[in-house]
């Protein structure tokens, strides 16, 4: 809309009135999501999250520095807007029905933002999306994605940091992610993962690419290369803490380890980012100053022969207080859905499946069992007639809705410094029914294991986990349920016994074990 006139440009102001349905709309909202707000809050205790609090403040100030492009707009509305606004109250349904905070938390943020775009137009929605994307940094990853993202980075920032201690000529061994220097084991666990950094590091890069006023593919690459420089100062750290070991004691590393604290690692990483944005200006026919790139734009004053003209009730505002109401009605609606509890007996009662094998029941030290965060466990050791060495694990989860969920083997094996070198699904016949289990070969050094695992849920068995996320998530609204477990049987592959050999005793342990089942993870 072409906002000049003869007698100059005109600038809208809008009435009390209307900003008092918008304060209307934002306590509404803040209402119906209230549940995924304080689990958001909370999940900014931890130290990956810590730096979302100043994420609102920063991302009012993107919308406030473009004040003078929404005060040239009529604020017309638009219908998209709240098409967005209807998928957001749709994400807090599912989120509510399945208990799952992620979903809630993103469906907050794409209520405002819808809101925000029904209110005004498609152009304000050009000058405000930067913000409403930076809000979607505030979010925690869902449990599970975590535990991935953890896993590989503690495994990649293990065999850099090795790398940056063999630099100094220094002999080290890499098992898994567990760095060995002869007089000390250094282990890095998931307080070493570089999430931390990570996470804070993608933000700021995300605020600095949209300060940057350069090319588009400059403000990407910024962005991108958030990752990558997180990944390797986080390893440089780890690298110098075993220089320090190897030259100065453990004692020193442990001063070391203390001195570069994430924030520090933080802030050497922000440098690291400010000279790669003065690296990029020098490319390009332009040469420009980081002073120049980074100066903020100043608001010319209103021309006194500006018009001020008083905005009309957006088209929009009546359908958008509706949809509002009918988010409070079914916030109110919905039951504070307490899960299922399934009676089951705890696996300390499980009995030996095989009487003719000698069975040893094992235990998990404390600071894993405070990773995997389970209800129930059971590990034993098993030999066979012919002498085969066999482990079995079996985890059950009251609740997977929660923060808590299985570990996929998958992902476990690799931090152990184990490589799977094949993989399959196998079927394994157990009475009459034909069972889909996971199949795999692990190999560190010169060990081998012949691993077998799936996925007992809720009656299913499923080798995928990401199927089993989402049946959680089905379960969830459909059955009110999201407990579940895992089982996984494994033996080392002996190269005087045929592989055939290990693998039926295998199969005959899972024969034995999966009628007992049920009892201790109810179908």
């Amino acid at each position: 809309m072409n906002t000049n006139t003869e007698q100059g440009p005109v600038i809208w102001r809008s009435p009390l009135f209307f900003w008092g349905l918008v304060a209307l709309g934002l306590i509404i909202t803040g209402i119906v999501f209230q549940s995924g707000i304080v689990h958001m809050f909370n999940s900014w205790g931890r130290e990956e999250y810590s730096y979302a609090y100043f994420l609102p403040l920063i991302a009012g100030y993107f919308i406030w520095s473009k004040k003078h492009l929404l005060r040239r707009m009529a604020f017309n509305g638009s219908w998209f807007g709240l098409v967005i606004m209807a998928a957001g109250v749709m994400f807090y349904v599912f989120g509510e029905l399945s208990s799952l905070y992620t979903i809630v938390e993103y469906g907050y943020i794409i209520t405002l933002a819808g809101m925000a775009i029904a209110i005004t137009s498609t152009q304000g929605a050009r000058v405000m999306w930067p913000a409403f994307v930076l809000l979607l940094f505030m979010v925690p990853l869902p449990n599970y994605l975590q535990q991935m993202l953890s896993a590989k980075l503690q495994l990649l920032s293990s065999e850099i940091g090795v790398a940056v201690i063999r630099l100094f000529g220094i002999s080290v061994y890499l098992e898994g992610n567990v760095i060995d220097l002869g007089s000390m084991k250094l282990q890095v666990v998931e307080a070493c993962n570089g999430l931390r950094y990570l996470f804070p590091l993608m933000a700021l890069g995300y605020i600095a690419a949209y300060l940057y006023r350069e090319k588009l593919w400059k403000k990407i690459v910024i962005f991108l290369s958030t990752i990558p420089i997180t990944v390797l100062m986080n390893s440089v750290r780890i690298g110098l803490i075993g220089v320090t070991v190897e030259y100065f004691g453990s004692e020193a590393a442990l001063g070391v380890l203390h001195d570069f604290e994430g924030w520090v690692v933080f802030m050497i990483s922000s440098a690291v980012l400010i000279v790669e944005m003065w690296l990029l200006l020098k490319i390009g026919k332009q040469k420009k100053t980081l002073r120049e790139v980074f100066s903020f734009e100043t608001v010319k004053a209103e021309s006194a022969a500006s018009r001020i003209v008083e905005r009309k009730m957006p088209m929009t505002t009546i359908p958008v207080i509706a949809l509002l109401a009918a988010a409070l009605a079914a916030a109110v609606v919905l039951p504070q859905r307490e899960e299922i509890k399934t009676a089951r007996k705890m696996f300390t009662e499980l009995p030996n499946p095989i009487s003719a094998w000698a069975m040893k029941i094992g235990s998990i030290e404390q600071v894993y069992l405070d990773s995997l965060k389970l209800t129930d466990y059971h590990v034993s050791d098993y030999v066979t007639e012919n002498g085969t060495n066999i482990n079995l694990y079996m985890a059950y989860y009251a609740s997977q809705r929660k923060g808590e969920s299985v570990h996929s083997p998958a992902t476990c094996i690799p931090a152990g410094g184990w490589e799977i070198t094949d993989m399959s699904v196998r079927t394994v016949t157990t009475g009459n029914i034909e069972m889909p289990v996971n199949r795999t070969i692990v190999q560190r050094g010169d060990q081998k294991q012949l691993v077998y695992y799936w996925f007992p849920q809720r009656g299913r068995v499923i080798t995928n986990e990401y199927l089993a996320k989402w049946y959680i998530f089905q379960d969830s609204i459909t059955r009110n349920r999201s407990d579940g477990g895992l089982v996984r049987i494994s033996a080392a592959i002996n190269n005087n016994h045929p592989i055939e050999q290990t693998e039926a005793e295998l199969q005959r342990l899972i024969q034995a074990v999966t009628p007992l089942l049920n009892s201790y993870i109810p179908i």
